[in-house]
């Protein structure tokens, strides 16, 4: 059965069963498999929630990410990514058992040590923040990249506020 694309571009799926292929090029298109043959057949959204929808029910979320973004030299939020932080703990409260990556960034002024540590040290203010609210540490892993993986790609030394990030991956 090909599902609607939640973006809403099209899609298409190829079937094949034995020697015979079946293209399935609209939403809802499904295909019958026999002993050496395949055969489309069209179906609609009511009967798709009626054949699948405890299967379709038991998938997990789509993953969500999240950028907050830090004051230069700190392991403080900015304003606006203070306001963000309610936003990614709800996220995290759909999920019954929730997967957090937190990866910590800075921009290119200082050492590589300083950055390595600072980043890290990011990464733990986001995980204590959400101990705060109840995410025990385990379900929180930790990562500081530094200098490393910048955003917006700069020489060593300039201060770029869209570098000083922690990136948060929910599954």
């Amino acid at each position: 059965m090909l599902l609607p694309n939640p973006a809403g571009q099209d899609t298409t799926v190829t079937v094949t069963q034995g020697a015979r292929q079946v293209v399935l090029a609209q939403p809802y298109a499904g295909a019958r498999l026999s002993r050496g043959s395949a055969e489309a057949f069209p179906s609609n959204a009511q009967e798709v929630q009626v054949r699948y929808g405890s299967a379709l029910a038991a998938q997990p979320l789509p993953p969500a990410q999240f950028t907050l973004f830090f004051v230069e030299g700190k392991d403080e939020f900015t304003d606006e990514s203070k306001l963000i932080v309610d936003s990614v703990f709800a996220e995290i409260a759909k999920r019954p058992i929730p997967d957090v990556i937190v990866i910590g960034h800075t921009d290119s002024v200082g050492s590589d040590a300083a950055n390595d540590a600072l980043s890290r040290q990011r990464a733990e203010v986001v995980r204590a923040a959400f101990a705060t609210r109840g995410l025990t540490a385990d379900k929180v892993v930790t990562i500081g990249r530094g200098k490393r993986e910048l955003a917006v790609p700069t020489g060593d030394g300039i201060a770029e506020p869209r570098n000083r990030r922690v990136e948060i991956l929910v599954r």
